[in-house]
């Protein structure tokens, strides 16, 4: 990319590559570049969105964490496809990726469960997702009680809760230029290839 402009050839003929290079340079530009926003849709097609935290990516995908019982681990059982986007205003540039879904190992949830600050893991089981809530005090008086349940001791993955991995078909990088003429390039999984072409902004 040169001064607001993306041209094919500044692009990698990999688009894991590709994220992993924009992800380093908004590590360096955005307060908080993980954040993303996630759609899924329920069995009817019925969408929604949130954000969350982008937690890894690797050649099988983009993972995040989250609790199984939650409206989106609700949709995503009955409807194991969704999309994310990836906005970096202060770089004007943005990541498209859409595809299907699926729990990552449990292992995999473990490692990265055991790496949260204890106050996360104690919410992780402290908080029934999505479902109503009386108040705050019931959800403050379900923390302190797990806070007294497991003084002392480390606190396990709550089997309610692990990670979620995207496995893309199409990703799509965006660059902003003036007057609305866009730089868009969409990478399209083909078997074992990826396709790479330009779209109209």
């Amino acid at each position: 990319m040169a001064d607001g402009q993306l041209h094919r050839e500044d692009l990698d003929p990999d688009p894991i590559v590709q994220f992993e290079a924009w992800f380093a340079e908004a590590k360096g530009a955005v307060r908080q570049p993980e954040a993303i926003t996630l759609a899924t849709a329920d069995a009817h097609g019925v969408p929604s969105a949130r954000m969350v935290l982008l937690k890894g990516l690797d050649e099988r995908g983009f993972v995040f964490f989250t609790n199984y019982e939650s409206r989106k681990g609700a949709e995503l059982a009955a409807n194991p496809h969704a999309a994310l986007v990836a906005y970096w205003d202060q770089l004007n540039r943005q990541v498209r990726a859409e595809g299907s879904v699926e729990r990552v190992s449990e292992d995999e949830s473990d490692r990265y469960f055991a790496t949260r600050p204890r106050a996360s893991q104690l919410a992780a089981y402290a908080s029934h997702q999505s479902a109503p809530l009386a108040d705050r005090a019931e959800l403050e008086r379900a923390v302190r009680y797990l806070e007294t349940e497991y003084l002392g001791r480390a606190v396990p993955r709550p089997a309610h809760w692990g990670g979620y991995r995207l496995s893309p078909q199409v990703i799509e990088f965006w660059q902003h230029r003036e007057s609305r003429l866009h730089d868009r390039f969409a990478y399209t999984r083909v078997e074992a290839r990826w396709r790479l072409e330009r779209l109209g902004p």
